[in-house]
């Protein structure tokens, strides 16, 4: 099934290029055309914007019968992203399956573990920022490809800050929120210094957020 959030936004004629080719592996043109009930330039057209978006993958292949070779579409990589994926509450029930086996601590232990290996991961990427500010905006960046999403914020007041709008693991914080305090030190040793993580709750000043303030001041 294709994911409800994102059939609500984008055009139909897409949604329905996409359910298709999902269902048969990938078509040609003319056969694709058939298949929605749409004429064939406009499938194309379809085709080819979903293409330069990375959605499609296009090539050619042999008519059956004589004629120049078709164009023929199907799904690329990308597009696994547009169907619902094992989620949070997957990551609950498997966190919650790990107490009986390996003991209490058994959940928080893998949350470490996880952080842990995400430092290690994003550690040689921060080494080539020059300045601090550089190497959290860079952190932020990186976050947002894990599925955060927020923004970088500086004032005279306040200095530089993160501040996130949506994290993927708030669901998992709220049954373990020692995870919370695993994933600042991890920030902390990733910049080289103090943060400080405040929730913001929403109202009329705007929506709620979680603010990772960077001491820009001194290291640890």
């Amino acid at each position: 099934m294709f994911l409800p959030g994102f059939r609500d936004l984008v055009k139909p004629q897409w949604v329905a290029v996409i359910e298709e080719l999902k269902l048969s592996g990938g078509l040609p043109v003319s056969e694709l055309s058939r298949r929605v009930k749409m004429s064939y330039m406009a499938v194309k057209q379809h085709c080819e914007d979903l293409k330069d978006l990375g959605y499609l993958d296009r090539s050619r292949v042999p008519r059956t019968e004589v004629g120049r070779p078709e164009i023929f579409y199907r799904l690329s990589s990308k597009a696994d992203a547009l169907f619902p994926q094992a989620g949070v509450a997957f990551t609950l029930e498997l966190l919650d399956h790990l107490r009986p086996i390996f003991g209490e601590s058994a959940p928080e232990r893998l949350l470490f573990q996880h952080f842990q290996q995400q430092m290690e991961r994003w550690l040689p990427r921060l080494s080539k920022a020059k300045s601090l500010v550089e190497k959290a905006t860079l952190l932020a960046g990186l976050r947002e490809k894990e599925g955060c999403f927020g923004r970088c914020k500086y004032d005279p007041e306040r200095g530089f800050r993160i501040e996130e709008y949506h994290h993927p693991l708030q669901r998992i914080f709220e049954k373990y929120p020692r995870a919370i305090s695993m994933e600042v030190r991890m920030l902390e040793q990733l910049l080289g210094t103090r943060v400080v993580r405040r929730e913001v709750p929403g109202g009329r000043a705007g929506p709620a957020r979680v603010d990772f303030e960077v001491s820009t001041l001194g290291v640890l």
